[in-house]
């Protein structure tokens, strides 16, 4: 494996996709969001009415990423982590931004009701930076803050020397 698999993480809002983006074309990387993925091959199980969008079928998910994964040099954007192998990774990331500029991030989305409510709660009791570190070893998962653009050019910087490092350490 010559490039390394990163997973973006965090919230709807965090800003995952706007870094992933970034990111694979500045590392030369592939990009892969995986609601877009889910939703491009249907990949689900379901539909939850209450928070108005489909179930993932998490497994077709894992069969549909397991052949580029262990090629390398894949940036994976998505809301959860348990469900993917900790083999799949080698860092991860989960974005963090605070409540006031998300709540107008996803209100912006269209987010309202118990949907944008549990949403801003899931940011505040950092549910998925500890669903990050209950799946991955604890010295690869890191937060980032993701509040301003001056954050997201930090995090590229700093994401870019940990992937330079990694591939000379790999190589």
């Amino acid at each position: 494996m010559r490039r390394p698999n990163i997973l973006l993480t965090g919230t709807p809002g965090v800003g995952k996709t706007t870094l992933g983006k970034e990111l694979a074309s500045r590392a030369g990387m592939t990009y892969i969001n995986v609601g877009e993925m889910a939703k491009e091959g249907e990949l689900y199980e379901g539909f939850d009415e209450e928070y108005d969008c489909p179930i993932l079928d998490e497994d077709r998910v894992i069969d549909e990423l397991e052949d580029k994964m262990s090629e390398g040099g894949v940036i994976v954007d998505y809301h959860g982590c348990d469900f993917f192998p900790e083999r799949w990774f080698h860092i991860v990331f989960v974005l963090r931004v605070e409540n006031s500029f998300l709540y107008d991030r996803l209100e912006s989305r269209g987010y309202k009701g118990k949907k944008l409510q549990d949403n801003l709660q899931c940011e505040i009791f950092q549910t998925l930076y500890e669903e990050a570190m209950l799946s991955y070893r604890e010295e690869i998962v890191h937060q980032l803050p993701s509040n301003t653009p001056e954050d997201l050019e930090r995090n590229l910087d700093q994401i870019m020397q940990w992937i330079e490092q990694w591939m000379k350490d790999n190589n």
